[in-house]
């Protein structure tokens, strides 16, 4: 919520006495302490509106709250910040009413391509259907008030805008269109329906290429917006194009503010003596950093140590906190961007690279500040001792994941000599992975099987192939290391009662429990734990189903009842790692949750407490920029991932069917890791079912099943780098195969990567999310894969209503032609039957076919 300015009134007039009016508000004491002339607090005018049942005017307003005359201005201006926040809504006559009295819905617009929207409600009830008359006024994102107007042809509810609150868009980026002399903007957001006219007085732009305009007049019902161009990036095939359209389409900070540019100059190059004071010194410690070939940024060492019949573990992280400061500018950035953005060949880092990649990098042979974790860990894994302390480190090797794994595991003779004096402490860690891996074991921490995939780019940076990410028992050694640290913060907080920001991952909802356990019952199997299933319940059971062929379906559908993780002063554990309590402690440099970690354990060690302001709405934030690096990244990939896909029009691949949705089958690709549509229409001609419960989609009369991880054979018809969509047409099914791996899961959700913790990265936690398409997205380093960074799969609010507004009922497959070099195979049913006739192939492209001819001309200049 916005907070009102408060300019001081020359002509106000200290009160000499407050009235007793006045001083019923419940915020009285509040207000007197932020304001020097204190005005009834918001909450106040929500009461006396709601005592009094009925519209009231300014003047009537101002009698019942005892607002003075010389106060009347500043009062107006409050209860227009109130009208901004829809708190307070003004009506024909200018009186003022409650939104909930006159049956008014605050939210969110969430816009789709197709020129409707949903209401997003601020209350958390079901979504309200916006159809293209009311969504020509607002665009995606914008905050409104809505009135139920009745319900859509669904029997959904379908509103009414009232009032525009606030208006989300000031710019947008998207390609110029030069449509009969009048050049316009197609936005790259797609949730966007409208073109954008261009006003003259910005910069010359040709046709084609990729601009930023500034909106200067808003759409409303009876105009299209219009804007100004400030910015030509290029022509959108230029390389490296995609990655700056994801950056203004999500609205991603990456220029750094003058001021925090200035502090970063004013740093030193080097840790300074004076730095040492109140430090312990380790550097006599042999710590090493381990992680991957390509990592730039090194924020953690490690040493382990034998300490009678345990361990000693030290976890050594860059002290960020020391330099950057609350409220300073780099501060005020880093909270801002909320965490670095990994793109394949490009990192938006959250601090300055002197920063970064300079004095918090835990670089070989220099001295750097940190903060550690000193743990003693016994032969059960069990945390005996711990405690936090900052000091002065010298990293004594910087070593890699494949360069660690030869000399322990491969004893590879060439390793172990580069290594040298080190190996007897790298050892020691190994033994200390093989306690910790059992005491995860026995906590009962889930652990997903699935396939990650890194990309090959070649000159031009397009990709030039597309590889599984090999994973050793290295990378699960270092993820251990840090999980143990993050246990030990997260305690440590937790009992001298400081505020902090934890990682917080809920188990399943009531609801999908119960569609997890019907499914289930389909294979003879079941969830333990009644109403309140534990982390060791699903890991039982997804022991028992690891072997079977439909392994990969089970585990797919297991993932997907598990709800996101996220960040909150709130503690209610991690139900995915099975801790009682969980906090990001490890990746400062790439963590704003994670530099607040480090603040307060200090306060904490000197005894004093952190005041950040709300947590609450810093970890809301924090999750959101985390959300939004994710669909940024996933952006990214999906084009590079068309791109590549461009030359492979005609060719057949097999694949896994990854997602099943109303509007037809997401089959990823193997070897290549891609994804695309087999839309409903190449099904076979029948009318097909959708069953959400079981996964499937099943024909009317052939019986022909298709359901999540069956095996398929496809041919790639149609590849459009517009909107980033490739469409298959279906070959036949195929066995399937024991332990397929299906890289993705959910097409309409899901969350890509941005900023991951170094845990569990080979197998992942229920908390930890995937890309649209494809596997997740590769442009990190290989050593930060999420141990947690989302969970759950079930498609977004968005995501499900675009699937339920595109397959409102059975489809009865239509089987025009297609044109393509291949041979015509005939469509052969699932395993679970066959078709009664063969089909025609399918016509190129899945979506559906325009309700306009309006439509279909957009949807035309667009691809």
């Amino acid at each position: 919520m916005k907070r009102e300015k408060t300019v001081k009134n020359p002509r106000a007039k200290p009160r000499e006495r407050v009235s007793e009016v006045r001083r019923a508000d419940p915020f009285f004491q509040r207000e007197s302490a932020q304001y020097e002339q204190p005005l009834p607090s918001r909450e106040y005018v929500t009461q006396v509106l709601t005592e009094q049942g009925v519209p009231l005017r300014l003047d009537r307003l101002c009698a019942l709250l005892d607002v003075a005359e010389h106060e009347v201005d500043m009062f107006e201006r409050r209860l227009r910040a109130m009208e901004r926040d829809g708190q307070v809504v003004r009506n024909r006559r200018g009186a003022f009413i409650l939104p909930d009295k006159a049956d008014l819905i605050r939210g969110r617009v969430a816009g789709h391509a197709d020129g409707f929207g949903f209401l997003v409600r601020d209350d958390g009830q079901p979504d309200v259907f916006l159809g293209p008359k009311e969504m020509r006024e607002v665009l995606h994102g914008d905050r409104v008030l809505v009135r139920i107007a009745g319900v859509d042809r669904r029997g959904r509810p379908e509103g009414k805008i009232v009032e525009v609150l606030e208006r989300a868009n000031t710019r947008v980026v998207g390609r110029v269109l030069n449509e009969h002399g009048v050049l316009l903007v197609v936005p790259e957001d797609r949730r966007i329906a409208q073109d954008i006219l261009i006003a003259p007085g910005g910069k010359r732009a040709t046709e084609g290429q990729v601009v930023t305009v500034e909106l200067v007049e808003q759409p409303n019902k009876f105009a299209q917006p219009i804007g100004r161009i400030v910015e030509v990036l290029g022509n959108y095939a230029d390389s490296g194009m995609e990655i700056e359209i994801a950056l203004r389409k999500h609205q991603l900070p990456f220029e750094f503010s003058v001021e925090s540019r200035g502090q970063a100059r004013k740093l030193p190059a080097k840790v300074r003596k004076k730095d040492y004071a109140g430090r312990e010194d380790i550097t006599d410690l042999p710590l090493v950093t381990i992680d991957g070939e390509t990592a730039k940024d090194f924020d953690d060492a490690v040493y382990c140590e034998r300490q009678g019949r345990g361990y000693r573990l030290l976890v050594a992280i860059a002290d960020v906190s020391h330099y950057v400061e609350p409220g300073s500018p780099l501060d005020v950035d880093a909270q801002d961007r909320g965490n670095s953005v990994y793109f394949p060949r490009r990192v938006i880092p959250m601090l300055p690279e002197k920063l970064s990649n300079g004095l918090c990098s835990l670089v070989p042979e220099e001295e750097r500040l940190c903060m550690v974790c000193d743990m003693s860990i016994s032969t059960t894994g069990e945390i005996k001792a711990y405690r936090f302390y900052p000091a002065v480190m010298f990293s004594h090797a910087r070593l890699t994941y494949t360069q660690v794994a030869a000399a322990l595991y491969d004893k590879d003779e060439v390793q172990r000599e580069a290594i040298g004096e080190l190996l007897p402490h790298l050892e020691n860690l190994d033994r200390l992975f093989r306690v910790l891996l059992k005491a995860r074991a026995k906590r009962g921490a889930i652990d997903f099987e699935t396939t990650e995939t890194r990309m090959i780019f070649d000159d031009n940076g397009k990709i030039e192939r597309i590889v599984p990410e090999v994973r050793n028992d290295a990378h699960r050694l270092i993820e251990e290391c840090m999980l143990a640290a993050n246990v030990c913060a997260s305690e440590f907080l937790q009992a001298r009662e400081q505020p902090a920001l934890y990682r917080v991952h809920e188990g399943p909802t009531p609801e999908k429990l119960v569609k997890l356990r019907e499914f289930l019952k389909e294979f003879g199997f079941g969830l333990a734990g009644g109403d309140d299933p534990s982390a060791k319940d699903y890991g039982k059971l997804l022991d028992q189903v690891r072997e079977r062929p439909d392994a990969q379906l089970l585990q797919t559908v297991m993932l997907r009842s598990l709800r996101q993780a996220v960040y909150s002063p709130d503690n209610v554990g991690h139900f995915g790692l099975a801790y009682e309590a969980y906090t990001h402690f490890t990746s400062p440099i790439r963590r704003y949750p994670d530099l607040m970690v480090h603040r307060a354990i200090k306060a904490a060690l000197t005894g004093g407490h952190v005041n950040a302001g709300d947590w609450d709405a810093i970890g809301l934030h924090c999750s959101q920029t985390e959300r939004r690096a994710d669909e940024a990244t996933r952006d990214v990939v999906n084009w590079l991932k068309c791109y590549f896909m461009q030359d492979k029009v005609g060719e057949e691949f097999s694949g896994s069917v990854s997602a099943v949705v109303p509007f037809g089958l997401f089959v990823a690709l193997d070897d290549i890791f891609i994804e695309g549509l087999v839309h409903i229409s190449d099904l076979g001609t029948d009318y097909f079912r959708f069953d959400e419960m079981r996964h499937e989609l099943a024909g009317e009369r052939t019986g022909v099943r298709y359901r999540l991880s069956d095996r398929v054979r496809v041919q790639v018809v149609r590849v459009d780098l517009a909107t980033t969509k490739i469409d298959f047409r279906l070959i036949e099914s195929l066995p399937k195969a024991l332990g397929n791996a299906t890289p993705d899961a959910d097409p309409a959700a899901g969350s890509g990567r941005s900023t991951p913790e170094r845990g569990e990265r080979r197998r992942k936690s229920p908390a930890e999310g995937q890309s649209r398409r494809g596997s997740p997205p590769t442009g990190k380093p290989a050593s930060r894969r999420s141990a947690e960074t989302t969970g759950g799969r079930g498609a977004s609010k968005q995501g499900k209503a675009a699937a339920a507004e595109k397959q409102a009922a059975p489809v009865k497959a239509k089987r025009p032609a297609a044109k393509t070099d291949k041979a015509k195979a005939p469509i052969v049913g699932s395993k679970h039957k066959t078709p009664s006739k063969p089909s025609k192939p399918a016509k190129a492209g899945s979506g559906e076919k325009p309700k306009t001819k309006a439509k279909a001309t957009k949807g035309k200049r667009r691809g």
